[in-house]
């Protein structure tokens, strides 16, 4: 190939013929970029530029950089891990999570107490700075290696009226779902879901890939009078898994009719 003639900054040149190649499957999905040298003959350009160009690529998601092995193209597959976001009842009234018996903790969870953000707070239906029962949890699926960071997240007035949560709240969320039906609660469930950019807390833990978002899962427990009682917030890696739903037809009011 003739060398780079384009406008723009040298490296910036080489990135965008390189990114054309990436998106036409040229350089195929998980393949083996060409090495530094094979680059820089392919492109008339110094060493730096390469480097420079490679960057600005694992910046935007295309390439992953494999310590000790080069640089490969991202894969466009499907991810690894489908998380079912089900709740469902055994016939003596008990909770099962269908991800319940994949995850494994990688360390002993952290119990603490905080306070309410003005996110918590919003789905706890709470002003901020309210205190809170809090538990942490670092995951791992060990068929995938799929890494999740989990928090539940208890409000001490709910700990009042149901002592079990508060002085457990490291207790599995199904466990912590049956404690609230038997001090007669009949739970429903919302949750919200979006994408963010990682903290470095996250991508460390989470092991992420350059340019990689976090999917960020809120699931509010609510009793029967529709109060927030519980937030569980569920963090993953958006290349690594999926959400499932399965979705049921609410029935729809009578409309009322006029005599």
């Amino acid at each position: 190939m003739s060398e780079i003639q384009r406008p723009g900054a040298l490296y910036q040149q080489v990135a965008a013929v390189m990114r054309e190649a990436i998106l036409s499957g040229e350089f195929a999905p998980d393949s083996l970029l060409p090495s530094e040298a094979q680059l820089m003959a392919r492109y008339g350009v110094s060493r730096p530029t390469v480097r420079n160009a490679i960057s600005a690529l694992r910046a935007e998601g295309l390439i992953d950089v494999r310590h000790g092995k080069g640089s490969f193209v991202r894969s466009s597959g499907n991810p690894v891990l489908t998380v079912e976001r089900r709740i469902s009842r055994t016939t003596e009234g008990k909770f099962v999570m269908p991800n319940g018996d994949v995850w494994q903790e990688t360390e002993q969870p952290s119990t603490y107490r905080t306070h309410t953000t003005k996110a918590t707070g919003r789905l706890l239906q709470l002003d901020e700075e309210e205190a809170l029962f809090g538990c942490d949890r670092l995951l791992i699926d060990p068929g995938t290696g799929t890494r999740a960071m989990h928090r539940t997240l208890i409000p001490f007035e709910v700990a009042e009226a149901v002592p079990l949560p508060g002085q457990e709240p490291c207790k599995p969320p199904a466990a912590i779902y049956w404690v609230l039906t038997q001090a007669g609660h009949k739970l429903t469930w919302t949750e919200t879901v979006r994408a963010h950019m990682p903290l470095p807390d996250e991508r460390n833990a989470l092991q992420l890939p350059d340019a990689t978002p976090v999917l960020h899962v809120a699931r509010t427990a609510h009793g029967t009078d529709d109060r927030p009682l519980v937030l569980e917030e569920l963090r993953v890696g958006a290349d690594r898994a999926e959400l499932a739903y399965r979705i049921t037809a609410d029935k729809q009011p009578a409309r009322r009719t006029r005599t």
